[in-house]
């Protein structure tokens, strides 16, 4: 693809402002001061703490993930993710509280105040290694993965040079100023993101092939994948895209940005907030942005490129110089920006970097976080000034980010790292929920549930193809993983000891818990939950009609 002058300009400003945000921060930043660098000092309000999580969980890979979705099962496949909003909205009115009354540094710390000995801290260690190297890394590869199909397709680069400026760009926003410069950018970022995505909403819809709005919304192609619940005659896929994911997968699934009773940068971002007010606030209106409103021009542009591209070998033949392996559903979405004029393609192009950067950038300040505060300081050097931390920390985002470039031509498609990262989470995600509550689970009933779900789900990734001819359907291993996942770390409670009443009073002492405000904080989510679903029905009856 072609660039123009002012194509160039706006890649240009984008660029700048990218670069001007956080070394603006950093001169608003206490040099040295680790609180600052990774908590922002508890300073954040709510909007900026909604967005910046919104931006965070905003990838290159989501576009190409929802129009993968739509082609294949039509709008009511995005419920295998649209499940995930109960979990968001329970962490939103029972757990965010809980999370700032605790004061940990990280939602690793976490284990040495509610669990104690050895299990506690070799849990900490072997989370943080877990998550912050090698989970952060399946993540980072599959966005990497769309950055690569869409640098190809665009640019028409290698995958090693969209990595190259990926990485570096990445690495210094979240490594010059720490939290606050990657929660200002973030919110910059989204900007650009919603306005490129408006922008490829609007010329696919007046496409030639499409013929406007009522043409596109009548056509079959299209009016066959409006629905909004699957149907109900089509038993494997209303199960897999339905029932799964409403009964069982929001609360037993351990999943990047939807962690059950909160993890990850959603935990690191509520920590950053002026009070629990504001950390409850942030995190509400992250998930009405995140499911109700923000993915609506990523929906609309797939039903356009089923019209523009109805099919992988229309794809191919648009791009005749692309890798026929990295041709698929998802690639679909790259592909329409091919009728984005001139003028307006520098904006998209700046738009797609944007959602890429931020996501990469929540990656690196998690696992840096994770690596810096919960194996160096804990482990390695418990005297660490202020200083080194910040060192560690940078040279961790370093060295995460070749190694998440090195595993991204290794992922398939968006939908099947998506269902990697899902499958290696399940089983877990109810102790995450029971923990605060039921004292009778330690340490080894986390430790137990992560290696089999770990397990389980590189049995069915590598061995299951080659031991059996017959094939299962994702929610099956899905299934069958949480099961075994259940049987295991329930065993694993009832044979080893609980914790000693000590620290079970001082972490209950801590958080407070009460019957009563988790009573209310359920009854509020089933409420949001029905509000905030509804909406979504509301939206797409009347967009899609």
């Amino acid at each position: 693809m072609e660039f123009t002058f002012p194509d160039y300009i706006a890649i240009a400003l984008f660029f700048a402002v990218l670069l001007l945000i956080p070394a603006v921060a950093a001169m608003r930043t206490k040099s040295g001061d680790s609180r600052e660098y990774f908590k922002s000092a508890g300073s954040m309000p709510w909007w900026l703490i909604g967005v910046s999580m919104v931006a965070a969980t905003t990838s290159t890979n989501s576009a190409n993930l929802f129009t993968e979705i739509i082609r294949r099962d039509g709008l009511s496949g995005n419920w295998v993710w649209w499940a995930f909003l109960l979990t968001g909205l329970l962490t939103v009115f029972v757990y965010s509280k809980l999370w700032v009354r605790s004061g940990a540094a990280t939602d690793i710390a976490f284990y040495e105040l509610r669990y104690s000995g050895r299990p506690a801290a070799f849990l900490r260690g072997f989370r943080a290694l877990y998550l912050g190297v090698i989970y952060n890394l399946v993540v980072m590869a599959t966005v990497l993965l769309g950055a690569i199909k869409i640098g190809v397709v665009m640019f028409g680069v290698s995958a090693w040079t969209v990595l190259a400026v990926t990485a570096a760009a990445s690495l210094v926003y979240s490594c010059i100023s720490g939290i606050r410069g990657t929660i200002y950018t973030d919110f910059f970022l989204f900007a650009v993101v919603m306005v490129g995505a408006f922008a490829v909403m609007h010329y696919g819809i007046n496409h030639p092939a499409v013929g406007g709005w009522s043409a596109m919304m009548s056509n079959p192609a299209v009016a066959s994948r409006l629905s909004f619940f699957p149907e109900f005659s089509k038993t494997d896929a209303f199960i897999a895209v339905f029932v799964i994911p409403v009964a069982v997968q929001w609360w037993n699934v351990w999943y990047s940005g939807s962690e059950p009773g909160g993890g990850g940068y959603i935990v690191q971002r509520m920590l950053t907030a002026k009070s629990q007010g504001h950390a409850l606030g942030g995190t509400l209106f992250f998930n009405v942005l995140n499911y109700a409103l923000r993915p609506w021009p990523w929906y609309i542009a797939a039903f356009a490129s089923i019209l523009i591209f109805p099919d992988l070998d229309s794809i191919r033949s648009a791009f005749p110089g692309v890798d026929p392996a990295l041709v698929g559903d998802d690639m679909a979405y790259p592909a329409m920006i091919k009728v984005v004029p001139h003028g307006w393609v520098g904006v998209v192009a700046a738009s797609l970097m944007g959602a890429l950067f931020s996501t990469v950038a929540a990656q690196l300040s998690m696992g840096a976080n994770y690596v810096t505060n919960d194996i160096w300081k804990r482990f390695v050097r418990k005297d660490a000034s202020d200083r080194e931390m910040i060192l560690v920390a940078r040279a961790s985002s370093v060295a995460l980010m070749l190694a998440g470039c090195a595993l991204a031509p290794l992922i398939a498609s968006a939908k099947s790292g998506f269902d990697l990262m899902v499958q290696v989470g399940a089983g877990t995600g109810i102790i995450f929920l029971l923990r605060w509550f039921w004292m009778r689970i330690n340490a080894w009933s986390e430790i137990v549930a992560m290696v089999v779900s770990f397990l389980c789900a590189v049995f069915f990734q590598v061995v299951w193809p080659h031991i059996s001819d017959r094939p299962l359907l994702f929610w099956q291993k899905l299934l069958l993983t949480i099961a075994a996942t259940t049987v295991f770390w329930v065993a694993a409670t009832f044979l080893t000891k609980p914790e000693p009443e000590g620290t079970i009073r001082r972490f209950r002492s801590l958080v407070r818990a009460e019957g009563r405000d988790v009573g209310m904080g359920v009854m509020w989510t089933f409420l949001a939950s029905v509000g905030i679903f509804g909406f979504m029905a509301l939206v797409a009856k009347t967009v899609c009609r």
